[in-house]
This record gives structure tokens, C-alpha cells and sequence, in this order.
């Protein structure tokens, strides 16, 4: 018979990475239905690589090997890193890609709990701004078999143009250029979908179902995610509402890009975030802001990871500035 009071011991390190990898799945399993199982192949070869690389610097630094590895952050880590990139980029970058997130934006400040940015965001900003045409060739859905895709990312010739097709983002960005273009008339055309990308918009939907299982296991909370998707619904419906002719309604921002892996397995890292509760919707609501900017208005087609980035240099401040009052004290006292 079990007797009160009735905790619920609080879930382990490797149990959280193990339920954020399980949460992952839906997502790589549409994501290789509908552009291909290469993405498995880098998965495979960005988890080799973490896992090596976390093993080699936790001997370097002096620390247990086994128990360290054996806690799936470095696996998290791989993934989060594999499935923001490109499918088809070559091998060797998505190893490069990896080691800069295991190596630079994670052990060089500390190893696990010590990183003030998010190591998968950081490695996918070291890619775009080293490899911007290696960074821009995405598939299209169907439109390479699988031995196609193992030869690409196995170091075979590149045929830019028969390989690679615009994401939505980068064609409205550039489409929007043309003279006398507009929103409506460029979301007829390839490679949009009915609400964003073709074929990204069931990713999207895969993702928002790990998404839930995170908040139903509580491995996250709530604030980020909605302050999220909330904050960039509104500031791309205002800009619709007022110029729909140049500016994508929000429904296509939130369907479009990385928005859904974002909002549940990328600004929801524990490390690098906010941790209280309205500095965690400040974070969320921050990101969601300089991502839409640098969307509509930057160089760069997608700008969460670098708003993922600079809002991991306001979190010290956010935080210091979101302290709830201590349990006793009026808020601004000091015990």
C-alpha cells in the first residue's frame, strides 16, 4: 500500500533527453517520407560524431566517460543540429557542424548546464554564414531517390540546379524583389503549399505533435512555445493586414521554415533560455520578434538561429529582471 505524500520523483537527465528524442520521431519519420531517407543518413552520421566527439572531451577535461555520454544530451544535440540542416549537404559538414556544437558552443564553457548558447543554433550559424550555397540546396518532395541522395551526401557531383529547390522563405524573399510581384501571386507558384512549404507543412504538423508529448511529459512548459508562436502570429498579421501585397500572412509564417521545431525542441532548451516564468515569455516573445525581422527585411531567408543566438546574450538580464519576489518578501525586497 503506498502512503502520502505521493511526489513524483523528478525525471533524470537522460529521461528528459530520451523523451525530447522520442518527440523527435514523428517529425524524422515525415520528414524522410516526404523528402527522402538521406536525412536518416545524416542523423546516423551527425549521432556518430556527437557521441565521439562529447567521449573525446570528456577525457580531455578529466570526467567520467560513460555516465556522461550515456545521458543522450549529446544525441539531442546531433539531432537538433542534423534536422536544421540541409538533407543533402555533403558529410563532412554535417560532422563539422556537429563538432562546433559539441566542442565550441559546448565544452569550451563547461560541458552540460554550463553553455550560454544554444550549441545546434550556434553550429547552424557557423554553416550558413561559412557554406551560404552548400546552406541553400534543399530538395524538393519526391524529387531524388534514395541512392541519389547517399551519393550527394557521400561527396558525389553537385548539380545545384538539379538538386536543389528554393525554400518558401528564400523564393517569397526573392520573388518579392521583381518589380510588380506580390504575396498571392508568388504563393502560387512552386514551392509553396497550401498554407507553407509543399511537403514542410506535414513536417511542421509532426513536429507540433512532439511538441505536445513535451508539454504532456512536462518536459517543457508552455510559456515559451505560445509566447512564440503567438508574438510572431501577431507582429506578421499586423504587417499583413497593413501591406498584404509584400508582407506573408501569419499562418504561413508559422507553417513555413524551421517555426514548429523552433517553438518545442530549439528555444525550449533549459541551458541557454530563460527560466523564469514571465522571462520565459519575454525570451519567446523575443526571438519570435527579431526572427520575423530578419525574415522580412535581412539577408537571410531564415533568422531564428540568430535570433535563437541573441536572445541567449539577454538572458543573464532577463532573468535578473523576472525574479519572482522570495516567499515572505514584497516584491523588490531582499531577504
Amino acid at each position: 500500500m503506498m502512503h502520502s505524500p505521493f511526489l513524483r520523483p523528478a525525471p533524470g537527465v537522460r529521461g528528459v533527453m530520451l523523451t525530447v528524442l522520442l518527440a523527435l520521431l514523428p517529425g524524422i519519420a515525415v520528414y524522410a517520407w516526404q523528402f527522402g531517407a538521406g536525412i536518416l543518413v545524416n542523423l546516423l552520421l551527425a549521432s556518430c560524431t556527437a557521441v565521439a566527439a562529447e567521449a573525446a572531451m570528456l577525457r580531455l577535461r578529466g570526467r567520467a566517460v560513460g555516465l556522461a555520454v550515456g545521458d543522450l544530451s549529446a544525441l539531442v544535440t546531433a539531432w537538433l543540429v542534423a534536422l536544421s540542416l540541409p538533407p543533402l549537404v555533403p558529410w563532412w559538414l554535417t560532422v563539422l557542424a556537429v563538432l562546433i556544437a559539441i566542442v565550441a558552443a559546448k565544452h569550451l564553457y563547461g560541458g552540460l548546464g554550463q553553455n550560454p548558447f544554444n550549441p545546434a543554433m550556434a553550429a547552424y550559424c557557423a554553416m550558413i554564414v561559412a557554406y551560404p550555397a552548400l546552406m541553400s540546396q534543399w530538395p524538393a518532395p519526391g524529387q531524388l531517390d534514395f541512392g541519389a541522395q547517399l551519393d550527394l551526401i557521400l561527396g558525389g557531383p553537385r548539380n545545384i540546379d538539379a538538386i536543389s529547390s528554393a525554400t518558401v522563405l528564400d523564393a517569397l524573399r526573392t520573388g518579392l524583389r521583381t518589380p510588380g510581384a506580390t504575396v498571392d501571386a508568388l504563393r502560387q507558384t512552386s514551392p509553396f503549399g497550401a498554407v507553407g512549404g509543399s511537403g514542410w507543412e506535414w513536417v511542421g504538423a509532426a513536429y507540433l505533435l512532439g511538441g505536445f508529448l513535451l508539454l504532456a511529459r512536462r518536459v517543457i512548459t508552455w510559456h515559451m512555445p505560445l509566447a512564440f508562436l503567438l508574438t510572431l502570429a501577431l507582429v506578421s498579421g499586423v504587417a499583413w493586414l497593413i501591406h498584404p501585397a509584400q508582407f506573408a500572412p501569419p499562418w504561413f509564417h508559422l507553417a513555413s521554415g524551421g517555426t514548429l521545431l523552433a517553438a518545442f525542441f530549439i528555444i525550449t532548451d533549459p541551458v541557454s533560455g530563460a527560466t523564469t516564468p514571465r522571462g520565459k515569455l519575454i525570451f519567446g516573445a523575443g526571438i519570435a520578434l527579431v526572427a520575423w525581422l530578419i525574415r522580412s527585411f535581412g539577408a537571410y531567408p531564415e533568422g531564428i538561429a540568430f535570433a535563437v543566438l541573441l536572445m541567449n546574450i539577454c538572458v543573464p538580464l532577463i532573468d535578473m529582471k523576472t525574479q519572482p519576489p522570495v516567499f515572505g518578501h514584497r516584491g523588490g525586497e531582499s531577504p
